[in-house]
């Protein structure tokens, strides 16, 4: 087996999102988690929902095997059997999200995507962050406005869970007493004290902090032999 790639890692780490997840939607938005969830599909989460965006349900390589009429389609969203992995413009300690501006919101430095439907996804089902280059400007100590609802937020909504965030450093939860972010693992080659100079905000940082598991042999043939060949998960962190 080559050398496995920060991308590569950051793939399985996004996989493990969906880990024995049953037969519940996968939501990937961006590449590397789209990758990790065909990952899990194919390997650990042979239940795992798979859909082209629109209205069908499909396999890894894109084969239809349902279909997913948009009435269905909200039946899982609100029902919390759908778990989406959003990206985040900025996200807090207690994991509210900002997709939407910069700024004041009625006198925005920058307009951003929009509030769509984060609110929807973060309490109705749960919704994990992947972040391909973490930073202050991410991880801030206030997002400017609340668009995915953290756990200080959701009023003790049903289905609001926010599994993990994957950033290019490493991955972190909310298994804390007071439910703000936590270190769980550091990606090979990466400190805890980069982790903390690239955080706005202090986190909790575990005293043996794991490192992020590698890829098995199977999973990393997969990967680069049949989910993504053309190596596109380099173009969202290239390490």
């Amino acid at each position: 087996m080559t050398e496995v790639t920060r991308a590569e890692y950051c793939v399985i780490a996004c996989a493990e999102a969906w880990r024995d997840a049953g037969e519940v939607l996968a939501s990937p938005m961006g590449l590397i988690p789209s990758v990790g969830a065909r990952l899990a599909r194919l390997t650990f989460s042979p239940d795992l929902l798979l859909t082209d965006g629109e209205a069908l349900l499909v396999t890894p390589d894109g084969t239809v095997e349902g279909w997913l009429p948009y009435r269905q389609h909200l039946a899982l969203v609100t029902g919390g059997r759908r778990h989406v992995m959003m990206g985040a413009s900025q996200i807090d300690r207690y994991g509210n999200q900002n997709i939407s501006c910069i700024g004041d919101w009625e006198r925005p430095k920058r307009q951003l995507l929009g509030v769509r439907g984060a609110p929807v996804n973060t309490l109705n089902n749960p919704t994990s962050y992947w972040i391909p280059r973490h930073s202050r400007r991410v991880f801030v100590e206030k997002v400017d406005m609340v668009c995915g609802v953290g756990y200080d937020h959701a009023g003790g909504a049903r289905y609001h869970r926010i599994p993990r965030v994957v950033s290019d450093l490493g991955v972190f939860d909310f298994a804390t007493p007071d439910r703000s972010m936590r270190l769980a693992s550091l990606h090979p080659g990466v400190t805890s004290e980069q982790v903390r100079e690239a955080t706005s905000f202090e986190l909790a940082v575990p005293d043996d902090v794991p490192r992020t598991r590698p890829p098995t042999a199977e999973e990393l043939r997969l990967i680069r032999e049949v989910i993504d060949p053309g190596n596109t998960r380099a173009r969202e962190v290239g390490a």
